[in-house]
């Protein structure tokens, strides 16, 4: 493993309690950050938490990223935690069902779009404030390559991950003189939890899309997470970066 110099940096990781957001956090840890896991369940935060610990500063705080009050009390706390936020990294998120846009029930549509699109611009607008006050900051969005290809019985999915990508570049110009930079991440589909919430025909099509044959492992797209968050990315902002095993190439 490479050693990505974070030493110093104080990161929130949301949906920080499982899979990808885990594995992130682990890679920020062993890189010297200290990490607050986001996160809806408190008892997987907790365990978390102990798993990660091992001398380091971790903090888990139960929030709901689609609730601005919650957000805003897990602003304060982390703050008195860790004394300071220089990373965010917007990791939660769910897929929703399948089904043709037409057959899509609305009240889970309007679910997906609050936690995978308005979740992260809740947090980046309750986050970047301490950043800004703090003189420096990294956003790091972990969006999906369905927002580039749109993936078909996955509309909700699609369109907020593609918001997703439009909000990065909009954040990254705003912020582009302010020593915040702002990028996203694009993977394929990775082998995580998040797979018991799609058909098995809908999991199958995108295993089928991947040249390489495979799913992502979650310890690449934190690697890649890690680099975006460091201060050695100093000259890429708004940037779409693509894990996919060749889907993409864009």
């Amino acid at each position: 493993m490479n050693k990505i110099d974070l030493s110093g940096k104080r990161a929130v990781v949301t949906g920080g309690a499982r899979g990808i957001g885990l594995a992130i956090a682990e890679r920020f840890l062993a890189s010297g950050a200290d990490v607050a896991l986001w996160d809806r369940d408190p008892a997987a935060i907790d365990a978390a938490a102990k798993r990660l610990a091992a001398g380091k500063r971790v903090t888990g705080v139960a929030v709901d990223v689609a609730d601005e009050a919650t957000i805003a009390a897990a602003v304060a706390a982390t703050v008195g935690a860790l004394g300071g936020i220089d990373i965010l990294v917007n990791n939660a998120g769910i897929t929703g069902p399948n089904a043709p846009t037409w057959e899509y029930p609305v009240a889970d549509w309007k679910r997906v779009i609050d936690v995978d699109l308005t979740g992260p611009f809740l947090c980046s607008r309750a986050v970047v404030p301490v950043m800004l006050e703090g003189g420096w900051g990294r956003v790091v969005n972990i969006a999906s390559v369905a927002g580039k290809e749109g993936n078909p019985n996955a509309p909700a999915y699609s369109a907020a991950k593609a918001g997703l990508i439009a909000l990065t570049k909009s954040m990254g110009k705003e912020l582009a003189k302010s020593n915040i930079l702002v990028n996203c991440i694009t993977p394929a589909v990775a082998d995580t939890d998040i797979l018991k919430q799609m058909s098995e025909a809908h999991v199958a099509y995108m295993l089928g899309k991947i040249p390489m044959g495979r799913f992502v492992q979650i310890g690449e797209i934190a690697a890649m997470a890690a680099w975006l968050a460091s201060p050695e990315c100093s000259f890429t902002t708004g940037g779409v970066f693509d894990i996919t095993g060749g889907r993409s190439t864009y």
